[in-house]
């Protein structure tokens, strides 16, 4: 599967994620997003996309849970009332798997689980 943005082309594994970590941008990240039936992405989408890559990229490859993730936003979006169900209204299919998927990061190994 790839990706075709501004005239190139990004590759990705089957499921859509991107294969090289440093050829995401905003646009791939709009271009994912509508390839996951996400059709504008939000404020929101791009605090909780951020967050994602920032963890990612600056915290040795971590990749938070659900836990971690509505932790995180209820402290960037100064809302207790943010949980899970708010994330899932932002990416459906699930805020970390889905999420890191738009923000350009490989796919989770991890387990479910909250």
């Amino acid at each position: 599967m790839a990706y075709e943005v501004d005239g190139k082309t990004i590759e990705s594994t089957e499921k859509g994620y991107l294969l090289n970590v440093e050829d995401w941008n905003e646009e791939v990240a709009k271009a994912i997003a509508a390839q996951e039936g996400i059709e504008e992405l939000t404020q929101r989408h791009w605090d909780l996309i951020n967050y994602l890559r920032d963890e990612y990229l600056n915290n040795a490859g971590n990749q938070p849970n659900m836990r971690n993730i509505v932790k995180a936003m209820q402290k960037n979006w100064d809302d207790k009332k943010v949980d899970a169900k708010a994330l899932y209204m932002l990416f459906p299919e699930s805020p970390d798997k889905q999420g890191s998927q738009v923000a350009g990061l490989p796919e989770s190994k991890r387990k479910g689980g909250y």
